[in-house]
């Protein structure tokens, strides 16, 4: 059972499809890191009851693995961490096309259905609403290929440890380009209505659930 207990591991195969997994996901709190960063595995993260995005993306990718699926992650990387955050999700594959469970607070970023055809498809799908929603300038520049768990055994799903070699080893894989060199200065910022939509939250950092 992965290591999990049979409630934890009953809870994951009981999310069958990716539409289930991500539903779980939205209606799992947002974890703020209120005490300080974290990377928490699965189990970590079923028992604290929030996760953040990668987090989310490795509880999801557990569950895929459980139902027979590979446990793939997908690195979204921006500009620059200073100035904006980088996003993982979990990818999943339905008659050879590409899709991907996201967790996230705000109203962009999200589920992405299996009709993606590459990796670089599907990150592409992301790139109109990646944006800083203040000043509206496109933050994301480039793409992880498919990284799989699997190299790490199965013993990330249940540690007790934060979980930091994963986001490391994942942040230092290969990424592709998304902008074409010399491109960037064209891009058009988004607009006062993207940037307000944006700002929508699921989960408000009052609520102490997160």
């Amino acid at each position: 059972m992965f290591g999990l207990s049979p409630k934890e591991f009953a809870l994951l195969k009981g999310l069958s499809t990716p539409h289930k997994i991500q539903d779980f996901l939205d209606k799992l709190p947002v974890n703020y890191e209120k005490d300080g960063d974290t990377c928490h595995s699965p189990q970590t993260a079923l028992r604290t009851g929030k996760a953040h995005c990668i987090e989310g993306a490795l509880i999801a990718a557990t569950a895929l693995w459980i139902h027979g699926q590979k446990p793939l992650l997908l690195d979204l990387k921006t500009l620059s961490t200073d100035i904006d955050s980088d996003h993982v999700v979990a990818l999943y594959k339905k008659n050879g096309y590409w899709g991907a469970i996201s967790k996230t607070n705000h109203s962009v970023l999200r589920f992405r259905d299996a009709i993606y055809k590459t990796p670089r498809e599907l990150a592409l799908s992301y790139f109109h609403e990646y944006f800083l929603p203040t000043t509206g300038q496109k933050t994301l520049r480039s793409y992880s290929r498919p990284f799989s768990l699997q190299r790490f055994g199965k013993k990330w799903i249940t540690s007790e440890e934060d979980l930091w070699n994963i986001a490391e080893a994942l942040d230092q894989s290969p990424h592709f380009p998304l902008v074409p060199e010399g491109y960037a200065r064209y891009l058009r910022h988004a607009s006062e209505a993207e940037r307000q939509a944006s700002k929508i939250v699921e989960w408000k950092k009052e609520d102490p659930r997160t």
